[in-house]
C-alpha cells in the first residue's frame, strides 16, 4: 500500500460510516434537504413567485410549484444570464453546465456553491466507499484516468459555462492532480478520435489503476491501446488496473466485450450523474442497485410514468415510493432546480436502504400501438438470450416498422452490431420476443391478437454505431446511442449500415 493510500483510508472510512448514516434515516435526511431548500431560497425571484414563505411541507410545496421542464424554468435562467442575483438560488451561479436537449436544444443548468459538493463529493465519496468497502485503495497510488469533456470554458453573460464534466475537472484537489490523467491540454481536444489518440499515447506506458467513462467509447480506448501496444490484453498493458468507473449507461450490454479486452472481470463502481445533480451510487460490490443520494442538497420527487404527462399527476415523497414501480424522477436543489423533471426513469429493488436502477427515458420508449416498451425491457431481453448463446453485442436499438412493405403485420425492428452473429438469427430473434412477451403484456397481447407480428433484427457492419454517432456529431465524450425510439429518426441512419444490403 502506498503513501497517499496510507492517507486517505481512515478519511475513507469516515465517508463510508457516514453514507451508512443517512442512508439509514433517508427519509428523515429527505425531510432536512427540503426544509434548507424552501429556506434558503425563500427569499429568491422563484421562491416570491412560488410564495415560499407559505410552504410548510411536501403537500403545500406541490400546490405552489408545478412540474417543469427546462423550457419552462428558461426565464428564470435568462435573468442569470443577464446578470440578476438571486433568480433561483441565492446569489449567481458559478457555472452553467451546457448539455444537449432534445426539444430545447442547448441547455444551461446553474451550478451554484452549495451544489457543486453534491457533484465532485458524491463522485469522491463513490471512490472512497469502495476503498472502505473492499479495502483495494491502491488506485489512490496510480495514476487514473477519466474521459470527460473539454474543460476549457467559456462566459454565458459573466457565468463561466462548460460541459459538466469539465468542470468537475477543475474541482479536483491538488493532491490528486499528479495522479490524474490526460492531461489538461488533451482533454481539451474536442475532436474525439483526435483525443482517444492522444490519450493513448499519453496512457500506454503508465502505471493505469482506474479508468472512468462510458462504457461505448472506454471499449473504443481499450481497443486503440491493444493496437498500439500489441499485448494482449488491458491487465497485460496494466497489471495494477483494479477498478472501472462508469455511469451514464446501463454496463450490461458492454460488459462481456469490455471483460474480454481487459482479460479478466475487475470491480466496478457505477455512478448516475447528471447535469442536474448527482443522482445515487453503487455503495455496494455484493447489492443490486445504486444509493439514492438522499443527503446531497437534492429533494427528489416521483411520478407514476404512466402520469408523467398528466396536467397534475401524483408526485411521491420518497417514504411513499413502491418497490418495482416506474417511476419518472423530479429533483429540487440547491442549484436552483425546483420541480425539475429531467427525463429519467427509475425503479427502486430496496428501501432498506434505498437503492434504484435507471430504467429509461421517459421519451425513449416505443409504443405506436400502446405497448410502452421502456428500455429495461429490451436490455434485459436481448441481453438474457444473448448470454444463453453466447453471443456478444456491441450495440443496439430499436424501432417501430408501422408500414411494412408487403402488407406485412407492423414490427418492431432491433437494429444489432453483434461481435459475434448467431447461427440461426432468426432462432434468436425468437427467443428475444418470447423474452419481450414474458415481461411485458400489453407487447404479448398485441402478439398474440396479431396486431405486431414477432420482432425483427436487423444487424449491423461493425463499428456501425461508431459511425453512425459520428455523422451526428455525437462521437466520445458523454454521448450515448438511445436504446429505444418512438419512430424511425435513428432507424432511417442506420439503414445505410446493414450488414446484408
Amino acid at each position: 500500500m502506498g503513501f497517499k493510500s496510507i492517507l486517505v483510508k481512515p478519511f475513507a472510512k469516515k465517508i463510508a460510516r457516514n453514507i451508512q448514516r443517512w442512508s439509514a434515516e433517508a427519509v428523515a435526511a429527505q425531510d432536512k434537504v427540503f426544509h434548507y431548500l424552501i429556506k434558503n431560497a425563500r427569499n429568491t425571484a422563484f421562491g416570491k413567485d412560488h410564495h415560499f414563505d407559505k410552504i410548510t411541507n411536501h403537500e403545500t410545496f406541490v400546490a405552489q410549484v408545478p412540474i417543469r421542464d427546462y423550457e419552462a424554468l428558461r426565464p428564470y435562467v435568462d435573468r442569470i444570464i443577464k446578470g440578476e442575483k438571486d433568480v433561483l438560488w441565492k446569489g449567481q451561479p458559478l457555472y452553467f453546465a451546457k448539455t444537449s436537449g432534445t426539444t430545447s436544444g442547448v441547455k444551461y443548468i446553474p451550478l451554484t456553491k452549495e451544489s457543486l459538493p453534491n457533484h465532485f463529493g458524491t463522485a469522491r465519496n463513490a471512490l472512497f466507499n469502495y476503498y472502505a468497502e473492499t479495502g483495494k485503495g491502491g488506485f489512490i497510488d496510480g495514476k487514473m484516468i477519466f474521459l470527460s469533456g473539454s474543460p476549457d470554458l467559456i462566459k454565458k453573460g459573466n457565468i463561466l459555462t462548460g460541459r459538466l464534466s469539465g468542470i468537475v475537472n477543475h474541482q479536483v484537489p491538488s493532491w490528486l492532480r499528479t495522479n490524474q490523467l490526460p492531461s489538461y491540454a488533451t482533454n481539451c481536444i474536442e475532436d474525439w478520435e483526435t483525443k482517444v489518440d492522444k490519450i493513448v499515447s499519453e496512457t500506454i506506458d503508465q502505471d493505469m489503476r482506474l479508468i472512468s467513462g462510458i462504457p461505448p467509447w472506454v471499449q473504443m480506448y481499450y481497443e486503440l491501446l491493444l493496437e498500439r501496444s500489441g499485448k494482449k490484453n488491458i491487465k497485460e498493458l496494466f497489471p495494477n488496473f483494479n477498478v472501472f468507473v462508469y455511469g451514464g449507461v446501463n454496463y450490461e450490454p458492454y460488459r462481456s466485450k469490455l471483460e474480454e479486452l481487459v482479460g479478466e472481470r475487475i470491480d466496478s463502481v457505477e455512478t448516475y450523474p447528471a447535469s442536474e445533480g448527482f443522482i445515487a451510487f453503487q455503495d455496494r460490490q455484493d447489492e443490486k442497485g445504486l444509493l439514492l443520494n438522499a443527503y446531497s442538497g437534492i429533494f427528489f420527487e416521483f411520478i407514476p410514468t404512466e402520469e408523467i404527462f398528466n396536467e397534475n399527476p401524483t408526485r411521491l415523497h420518497l417514504r411513499d415510493i413502491e418497490l418495482g414501480v416506474n417511476y419518472a424522477i423530479i429533483i429540487n436543489s440547491n442549484a436552483g432546480m425546483w420541480g425539475y423533471n429531467i427525463g429519467d426513469t427509475v425503479q427502486f429493488v430496496s428501501k432498506d436502504p434505498y437503492r434504484l436502477i435507471v430504467t429509461g427515458r421517459i421519451k425513449h420508449f416505443i409504443s405506436a400501438f400502446g405497448e410502452h416498451v421502456i428500455g429495461k425491457e429490451v436490455e434485459e431481453a436481448l441481453l438474457s438470450v444473448a448470454k444463453e448463446d453466447k453471443i456478444k453485442i456491441v450495440e443496439f436499438t430499436v424501432a417501430p416498422q408501422i408500414h411494412p412493405q408487403d402488407g406485412q403485420l407492423p414490427y418492431h425492428e432491433w437494429f444489432i452490431e453483434f461481435d459475434n452473429l448467431p447461427d440461426n438469427l432468426e432462432a434468436f430473434a425468437k427467443k428475444v420476443d418470447k423474452k419481450m412477451e414474458q415481461q411485458n403484456i400489453y407487447y404479448a397481447d398485441l402478439i398474440v391478437g396479431k396486431i405486431l407480428q414477432p420482432l425483427k433484427i436487423t444487424p449491423l457492419q461493425r463499428d456501425a454505431f461508431r459511425a453512425y454517432m459520428k455523422t451526428q456529431g455525437k462521437l466520445g465524450g458523454q454521448n450515448k446511442v438511445p436504446r429505444l425510439a418512438n419512430d424511425r429518426k435513428i432507424a432511417a441512419q442506420l439503414e445505410a449500415f446493414k450488414m446484408f444490403n
